[in-house]
């Protein structure tokens, strides 16, 4: 990384403006425009990433978390990670809407983002109304090289930031009028969400490199990390971060499990669990992305029982099967993209 230095030429510099260091990961998942009959309609579900859901025209009843928010054409609905949602029309029409998921690796983005407390936003609110040309641009055809060219990739990402800008505006506006959590539990949700990230990074990256038997023996590392097998409701493996996985980061830090998953939940808006998801999705597609590894493979290295948990739970998180996700992504990449 290059760091700042002194200008060269002395005093000849009349002014300058140092702009501050971007460090940020973004990843978009499941982007999306659907039109849908009045009697279509999608069963309850989760997914370890935040969601956008813009209606584009009729009506939408969207049930997020038992409570039942009815959507308007322009209406925006930002749902939470971890968040049970299902969606039906709103008056047995048509309805067509946009929708995408995304993480964004940003320390003071995700916890004032966790914390918003307006999660459906009226067209004629002041977010809603400075996105919907920014939503709208997305939707726009690709000019040249297809919609999974690079150039296609990069419009959708430089849309997709300057919508988190807004977003920022909006969350910044009502996070004033909320208690702000202390340094002390910010400090420490940042450090517990480092550690997961670090346990990901060694599990992953130590089963990654095997195939076969030597895999399916990692596996158990993945499983340790995650300090579950998925066997407690959600079928996600390795993605399965349960009491086991944070009970011995909560006694490296000396605190209890419990406090541990509430700190991180009231910083980050999401749980250990939820955002331990969020790396098994990843590196999950970035395993799918090189077909030199058979899906058996990748499921045992993230520490699945078998490749049908894996399967199911990743269809589950992407709407897609890994082998669904592998075609396209192999057709993106002769197409000139990438996922």
């Amino acid at each position: 990384m290059a760091d700042a230095a002194a200008a060269p030429g002395g005093g000849a510099v009349l002014s300058e403006t140092m702009f501050a260091d971007v460090k940020t990961t973004l990843n978009l998942f499941g982007i999306h425009r659907r039109e849908v009959r009045g009697d279509w309609s999608y069963p309850p579900h989760q997914h370890p990433q935040y969601e956008i859901n813009f209606l584009l025209a009729g009506s939408q009843i969207m049930t997020v978390g038992g409570r039942e928010l009815v959507q308007s054409p322009g209406d925006l609905l930002l749902i939470r990670p971890g968040e049970l949602h299902s969606s039906r029309s709103g008056d047995g029409l048509p309805f067509d809407y946009f929708c995408l998921h995304f993480d964004l690796d940003d320390r003071l983005f995700l916890p004032l983002l966790g914390r918003l407390d307006q999660t459906l936003f009226r067209a004629e609110s002041e977010l809603a109304r400075k996105a919907s040309p920014v939503l709208r641009k997305m939707l726009e055809p690709g000019q040249g090289g297809g919609p999974g060219s690079v150039a296609a990739r990069m419009r959708l990402q430089a849309a997709a930031f300057e919508l988190f800008a807004m977003l920022w505006d909006a969350i910044t506006a009502e996070s004033l009028l909320l208690p702000r959590p202390s340094h002390a539990k910010e400090e420490l949700a940042q450090e517990i969400a480092a550690r997961l990230q670090s346990a990901a990074s060694l599990n992953f990256r130590h089963a990654g490199g095997r195939s076969g038997a030597a895999a399916a023996g990692a596996s158990g590392a993945a499983r340790a990390g995650a300090g579950s097998s998925g066997e407690d409701g959600e079928e996600d493996g390795a993605g399965g971060h349960g009491q086991g996985g944070l009970g011995r980061i909560a006694a490296e830090l000396g605190i209890s499990a419990s406090h541990c998953g509430r700190v991180f939940r009231e910083v980050y808006g999401q749980s250990p669990r939820a955002y331990w998801s969020s790396l098994v999705l990843h590196e999950s597609k970035q395993l799918l992305a090189d077909s030199r590894h058979s899906i058996q493979m990748i499921s045992s290295v993230l520490g699945y029982r078998d490749i049908a948990h894996f399967s199911r739970q990743f269809k589950r998180w992407t709407g897609l099967s890994p082998s669904a996700y592998r075609r396209l992504h192999l057709h993106s990449s002769d197409s000139g993209g990438t996922d």
